[in-house]
């Protein structure tokens, strides 16, 4: 009784679609989440699994996941634009998307700066522009000021857990990366030329970062799983912590409590490290 009443009170506060606003799908859960902070949430009229921010979001119909869309589905929400993830929807999925005359826009996620691009763009699709361009300007501001306050911070070497099993990281074209600069951090691992490789401890061993961070939500303690490598220097100094990895990993505006997040963790590793 309880999760019906919850189910309608969201149905209840939800706005309401425009009969004119576009018919929106979205293949990302960031790209789900920049609809709805540029103010297009109610043109939303379906998404992939894991779009959970905000509340809302969860009601949406599915059309598949990141990287694998139904195409019957989405045809059945008769959407007017697909909001396509550059840098993770497979071309395939594109190409035959567009093959069946639907209007595929793609949207970057690469840099900081893609957010607020992201926002004016969907709020221009949407007609949302003046809640997109308030929810740009303040992204912008907030990031500039941490840009501000982290200039001339002491370098560290970071390396950038994703995952344990098997052990993933990123390398200098992620955006994590770039959080790291703002910071005054530097990724160990921001030479490798895949996006997100796949590495072994030896190669962290070998690079010996001065900080861990990790995004992996499995894992409760990464602190304690790394203690059978005393020699790593960020063993060593205790400089290990978990990141929450919506707002380190989706490129939405949530990004500014990541980079917050970022900076607060190498602030303290600086502290630590003798």
């Amino acid at each position: 009784m309880k999760a019906r009443w919850c189910f309608a009170l969201l149905l209840l506060t939800a706005p309401l679609r425009a009969a004119d606003a576009p018919r929106i799908v979205s293949l990302a859960p960031s790209l789900t989440e920049i609809a709805f902070a540029a103010g297009a949430g109610a043109t939303l009229v379906g998404t992939v699994e894991y779009s959970d921010f905000p509340e809302a979001a969860r009601l949406l119909p599915r059309v598949g996941d990141g990287w694998s869309v139904d195409v019957e589905r989405v045809l059945a929400l008769r959407p007017d634009i697909v909001l396509a993830w550059s840098s993770g929807t497979p071309e395939a999925t594109i190409a035959r998307l567009r093959s069946v005359r639907l209007r595929v826009v793609t949207v970057p996620t690469f840099r900081l700066a893609d957010v607020p691009a992201a926002l004016r763009l969907v709020g221009e699709l949407a007609g949302t522009q003046p809640v997109a361009e308030a929810a740009a300007v303040r992204f912008e501001a907030e990031i500039r000021g941490l840009r501000t306050r982290h200039a001339g911070a002491r370098p560290v070497t970071v390396f950038v857990q994703i995952d344990d099993e098997p052990l993933f990281t990123v390398n200098g074209r992620h955006v994590i990366s770039e959080m790291l600069e703002l910071c005054g951090g530097s990724n160990v691992f921001a030479d490798l030329p895949q996006v997100a490789p796949t590495i072994d401890v030896e190669a962290v061993l070998a690079r010996n970062p001065q900080v861990i961070l990790s995004t992996d939500d499995t894992i409760a303690d990464p602190k304690s799983a790394w203690q059978r490598w005393p020699q790593l220097a960020a063993v060593r100094a205790g400089a290990i912590y978990s990141m929450p990895s919506d707002t380190v990993t989706r490129a939405t505006p949530r990004m500014v409590d990541g980079v917050r997040s970022v900076c607060g963790a190498l602030d303290d590793a600086r502290r630590r490290i003798r």
